[in-house]
């Protein structure tokens, strides 16, 4: 029989005191921070090598243009180092069962092919194995090896096989990692495993994905090298990119000085599907023109833009100073077209410039698309598991997005960050501490003043 939370909240608050955490990015990594900072077990699951998310692919965050990774990775490590945290990492809930307070899980923890125990994080095994695959983590401009650490500061730093270009597992050949391996960590025989689980409550933080804009032809993405999406721009522009931090034309690598950057693709279009605002576009826009204008003063950097939604704290004064102080460009018109010139790459942009009310064109050595955040696709799978409802977009759905944004259909299980729709690191963060106060709430209710 379902446990209501008025029965929950007569019973012994220390009957239960762990909480499933789905997603680690940065809304999941602060929601089972503050609880397990509270005493509670959380049991962390993210499906990808490393925890970090989105976040740890960007170069800066905006308004204050701190670099990202400095902010997350000591939360990363503090999750990983915490009593009170069980990392799950390479794996994903297959199976929930029972009701607020008594919530039973089964978790698939797929195998690393690498002894994490012994592992030493070295790269011994990276450097010597032959296969190079493109790098997820470097927006696939980048190549990793089929063993793999996804990036410096990943969190376990800990190696993995990855199967599906791994000479060994495709063709029994190879074996070279195993032989450079001092601590002997490869292990070939590793199984998949199911870890079964009690838990209060849950909180989902899975996230989001960009929108594929290729679809879109007038834009010439996948067409054209020189055309690319933010965060591509982001892995370029960052220091640990494929580029080392050079802004380069993927055509011929020359540095690109005249750069564009094309709002609102794939988002507010009822043709494509997506007619909401993703947010955080306009900011994240302005942010890469600074960093243009910071590598090279010299260069041009002009933003496409319908209307500019700038409602954070501080927003507004960022977008000033990018205009006043670092002289972009804001140009109110959508781009119709993109074309490239066959010989030497440039890229030519036609629009209507819907302030001065005239059709225009301008060159541009790049041609950054700031993509809608749209839903991840297993979101269907993992709410059919959990049976939460999803949106007409497939965003997980709240109750009420003004009065109660946390709250699912179903109770004791809530959401944050970008898995409901798009937001911003802040609003994230702000969301997942809310998440792991409700999840307490149902742990010990007599703690936030709930007694009956």
């Amino acid at each position: 029989m379902k446990k209501t939370l008025d029965e929950l909240m007569k019973a012994d608050p220390m009957e239960s005191k762990a909480v499933l955490v789905i997603g680690g990015g940065i809304a999941g990594i602060q929601a089972a921070l503050d609880l397990a900072d509270r005493g509670f077990t959380v049991h962390l699951v993210e499906k990808s090598p490393s925890i970090g998310g989105v976040m740890a692919q960007l170069d800066k965050t905006l308004p204050t243009m701190d670099c990202s990774i400095c902010i997350l990775a000591p939360k990363m490590i503090e999750c990983f180092r915490h009593p009170n945290i069980a990392l799950h990492t390479l794996s994903e809930v297959v199976k929930v069962t029972g009701s607020v307070g008594d919530f039973h899980i089964d978790i698939l923890e797929r195998p690393r092919h690498v002894d994490m125990s012994k592992c030493t994080g070295c790269g011994a095994c990276t450097e010597k194995c032959p296969v190079q695959v493109p790098s997820e983590f470097q927006a696939e401009l980048g190549m990793r090896k089929a063993i793999y650490i996804p990036f410096p500061q990943a969190v376990p730093l800990i190696a993995s096989i990855d199967r599906e270009h791994c000479l060994y597992f495709q063709k029994g050949v190879c074996r070279v990692c195993e032989r450079f391996c001092l601590s002997g960590a490869i292990d070939y025989e590793q199984q998949p495993r199911e870890v079964a689980l009690n838990v209060s409550s849950i909180i989902i933080a899975t996230g989001f994905t960009q929108y594929n804009p290729q679809e879109i032809g007038e834009y010439g993405y996948k067409r054209f090298n020189n055309v690319i999406t933010a965060l591509e721009f982001e892995r370029l522009v960052c220091a640990s990119g494929p580029t080392s931090g050079k802004l380069q034309r993927l055509s011929d690598k020359k540095n690109a000085h005249r750069i564009a950057f094309v709002q609102c693709v794939g988002s507010r279009s009822q043709r494509i599907g997506f007619p909401y605002c993703s947010s955080v576009c306009c900011m994240y826009a302005t942010k890469g023109a600074i960093l243009v204008k910071e590598h090279d003063p010299e260069s041009e950097a002009t933003v496409f833009y319908i209307d500019l939604k700038v409602f954070g704290k501080g927003f507004q004064d960022f977008v000033d100073r990018a205009r006043d102080n670092w002289g972009v460009k804001y140009v109110r018109g959508r781009p119709g077209e993109i074309r490239e010139h066959p010989l030497t790459g440039d890229l030519v942009i036609w629009y209507e410039d819907t302030y001065e009310g005239k059709v225009d064109k301008m060159e541009a050595d790049l041609v950054v698309l700031c993509t809608t955040m749209i839903p991840r696709p297993e979101n269907k799978k993992l709410a059919d598991i959990l049976g939460v409802e999803l949106d007409e977009f497939g965003f997980f759905k709240v109750q009420d997005p003004l009065s109660n944004p946390i709250e699912t259909n179903v109770p004791g299980i809530y959401v944050c960050g970008c898995c409901h729709g798009p937001r911003d690191i802040p609003e994230s963060v702000t969301e997942a501490s809310a998440a792991a106060a409700k999840a307490a709430e149902s742990i010990q209710p007599t703690e936030v003043g709930l007694e009956g």
